[in-house]
C-alpha cells in the first residue's frame, strides 16, 4: 500500500462528507469531454437558490500549472514532488513543495506524515502553510490535519464497512474563532452497480440526503436535499438537481 500525497490524506472522509451532495444548487449541469490527445475539458453551469450564475472552467485556461514527480531518484523509496503555476496575465508565479513521501512495496497499514507550503516567487514569501499525519488501513483511514497557516485543526475517520456501506465522521475547530467544535458524520449505500445513496448529519441539525444513480453510459443524474431539523417550520431547506455528461 502506498503513501498518499499530502492532498489525499484525508481524501476518504472528505470526499465522503462532502461530494455527492446536490443540495447545494437549485440545479447543476456539468459536460466533460477530453480530446484524441488527452486534454480535459469541463463546462458546468450552475443556478443557485438565490440566483442564476453560470461558468465554464478547461485546464488550458490562463494559467499554467506544472508538476514534478520524482519516485525513486533521489533515494530507494523516495517520493518527491513540486507544482509551479503560473499566470501569464499577471506575471504571477507560485510554486508548493509537499514533503517527500516515503513508499513502502507493501504494506498493510501505513502512516503518513505530511506538510505543504506555497511560496509566492515575486514577493519571495510564504503564502500559507499546513500539516497533516494520516493512518491508512485496508478498510478503514484516519488523519489529523493543520490547515490556514495551522489555525483551523481537523479530526476525520473514514470506515469502508463492506462493498455496499461507507461511513465516515470529522470534527473541526477553528483557533481563531474560538467557536465550538464542528462535527459532521456521513455514510454511503451502494445500492447496486449503477446507483447510490447517501446521509450527512452535522452538530447543527442540517442533515443532507443524497442519490446519484448512471442513466445510461456517460449520463449520471444527481438529486439531493437538505433539511434544518431545528427550523422545520421555515423555509430554510433545500433541493438540487445535477446532470453529469461525460464523454
Amino acid at each position: 500500500m502506498s503513501v498518499p500525497n499530502f492532498a489525499d490524506i484525508a481524501k476518504a472522509s472528505n470526499d465522503l462528507l462532502n461530494k455527492d451532495f446536490y443540495h447545494l444548487s437549485a440545479a447543476t449541469l456539468e459536460v466533460k469531454s477530453n480530446t484524441p490527445n488527452n486534454v480535459a475539458f469541463k463546462v458546468t453551469g450552475k443556478t443557485s437558490h438565490e440566483k442564476a450564475t453560470a461558468g465554464a472552467t478547461w485546464n488550458t485556461a490562463n494559467a499554467l500549472d506544472t508538476k514534478v514527480e520524482l519516485a525513486d531518484t533521489l533515494a530507494k523509496a523516495l517520493k518527491a514532488e513540486g507544482v509551479f503555476s503560473f499566470l501569464p496575465a499577471t506575471q504571477a508565479k507560485g510554486a508548493k513543495a509537499p514533503p517527500p513521501t516515503l513508499t513502502p512495496s507493501s504494506a498493510t497499514r501505513v502512516s503518513s506524515p505530511g506538510a505543504s507550503a506555497g511560496y509566492d516567487v515575486n514577493k519571495a514569501a510564504i503564502t500559507g502553510y499546513s500539516a497533516a499525519v494520516g493512518f491508512t488501513a485496508p478498510a478503514y483511514t484516519a488523519a489529523i490535519t493543520a490547515t490556514d497557516n495551522l489555525s483551523i485543526f481537523a479530526a476525520s475517520y473514514y470506515h469502508k464497512v463492506n462493498s455496499q456501506v461507507e461511513a465516515g465522521a470529522k470534527a473541526t475547530w477553528n483557533s481563531k474563532t474560538g467557536n465550538n467544535v464542528g462535527l459532521e458524520v456521513a455514510s454511503k449505500y451502494r445500492i447496486d452497480p449503477v446507483s447510490f445513496a447517501k446521509v450527512k448529519v452535522n452538530d447543527r441539525g442540517v442533515a443532507a440526503l443524497a442519490y446519484n444513480v448512471l442513466l445510461r453510459p456517460g449520463v449520471t443524474l444527481g438529486l439531493g436535499a437538505s433539511f434544518d431539523t431545528q427550523k422545520l417550520d421555515q423555509a430554510t431547506h433545500k433541493l438540487g438537481a445535477s446532470f453529469t455528461f461525460e464523454g
